[in-house]
């Protein structure tokens, strides 16, 4: 059986660019959540988000490159640079072929359309970008990837929701087992804050309207919780058989072991208030990663911070692990992150690996009064020490889509 071992990790969240920072800050308890800055918010009931700070995309790429990218495009680019760099992969003719890309989105270039939307009513159908069209498709973040780095392997895009960056997660390694790369480039990306995107969901009553107290606002399995905070940023992941990163002289970090992904058919927001699709889920990826549901030591919950979606997650979690539940270290890092919708799965995904690697359990911070209805463990406001041998990453989307990614200890 083809074992896939993650050789480099990459990460542009509201906590600032690079894996390190990310989990420095995770770790710590720190917020990402902040007054919107990259636009005039002021007439809008929701005003907070979490916007990735300091981000110069021609610290990243070509200038002209990046001209014709979504911001969407240009994270999963960055995030792509970090983690080729950390894994040390060479990218030459001999390779290039034999590299695939799967890089998903939950919106793809949402600010790319409205900005040519208002133009098209502003200036006329003549000021409308000829780019429109090829840099706001959900694509073009794997093809960007591709183009940056010159990658001529199968290059493939789901758009999943926000399981979109587990679910990349799951299909690089169906990839790599079918033989149809040696190395594959996975992750997620969203860069979707916009006016129009924030009051939508606004008037959804999805997102939290704490917008005198940013950083309290995200408040997973709280009895105050309000909403989620929206976010943008991406996560990335270089992929591979370990047979080819060992004989490259690569470091491996940690054992992608298995993964699935179900749906709901319930509802286009609400996950089934049941739990089954969820759970079918978490207990198909264990099995396929071989093991059993005692065997996992820390999930890294979806935990959007909303009534229905943090109960039913819990629900999910009891049926998928029996007794079990009660012992797991569960977190939700959208308490500091927000939610980064398509590349929600993919910071999940971090958080994982990086708590195998250092014995960590980053916080779920904000929890104050818990809810009745959410009695596990969420590892309340303080990182704790803990091995962790095995760890599931949960990744769940509108129209019920379900991912759930499992992480292994070499």
């Amino acid at each position: 059986m083809t074992r896939v071992v993650v050789t480099g990790l990459g990460a542009i969240t509201p906590l600032g660019i690079g894996v390190e920072t990310f989990w420095k800050g995770l770790t710590s308890g720190t917020s990402g959540i902040r007054r919107i800055q990259g636009f005039d918010a002021s007439d809008l009931e929701v005003q907070i988000a979490g916007e990735v700070p300091d981000f110069d995309p021609k610290d990243h790429m070509d200038p002209k490159n990046a001209r014709r990218m979504d911001r969407f495009s240009q994270f999963a680019v960055a995030a792509a640079r970090e983690a080729i760099a950390q894994a040390g992969l060479e990218i030459t003719d001999d390779n290039r072929d034999r590299i695939g890309i799967v890089m998903n989105t939950g919106g793809g270039g949402i600010p790319t359309i409205e900005n040519e939307v208002n133009a098209m009513r502003d200036k006329g159908p003549r000021r409308v970008s000829p780019f429109l069209i090829p840099v706001f498709a959900p694509n073009m973040a794997s093809c960007q990837v591709g183009i940056n780095f010159d990658i001529w392997g199968p290059t493939v895009t789901s758009v999943a929701a926000c399981a979109a960056g587990v679910q990349a997660m799951v299909d690089a390694v169906y990839m790599l087992e079918r033989g149809d790369a040696d190395v594959v480039i996975a992750g997620g990306t969203e860069g979707g804050l916009t006016p129009v995107a924030i009051a939508s969901l606004t008037n959804m009553t999805a997102l939290s309207k704490n917008n005198d107290d940013p950083a309290g606002a995200s408040r997973p399995f709280d009895l105050g919780r309000d909403g989620f905070v929206f976010s943008e940023g991406a996560g990335a992941f270089i992929l591979e058989t370990e047979e080819h990163a060992l004989a490259r002289g690569a470091t491996p970090i940690a054992v992608v072991s298995g993964g699935a992904y179900t749906a709901d058919a319930y509802h286009i927001t609400a996950n089934r208030p049941d739990g089954r699709g969820q759970a079918a889920a978490m207990t198909r990826a264990i099995k396929r990663a071989g093991l059993e549901p005692k065997d996992i030591d820390y999930v890294a919950a979806h935990a959007t911070a909303t009534k229905v979606g943090d109960i039913g997650e819990t629900t999910s979690i009891k049926l998928a692990f029996g007794d079990h539940a009660k012992n797991l270290a569960i977190s939700a890092n959208k308490s500091m992150l927000g939610h980064l919708l398509g590349a929600a799965g993919a910071v999940s995904s971090l958080a994982c690996i990086l708590a195998i690697r250092d014995g960590v359990i980053p916080p779920t911070i904000n929890l104050t009064d818990p809810d009745p209805d959410c009695d596990l463990d969420y590892t309340p406001n303080v990182s704790r020490k803990l091995t962790v041998k095995a760890a599931a990453a949960n990744g769940f989307g509108f129209g019920g889509q379900n991912a759930c990614a499992i992480f292994q200890a070499l």
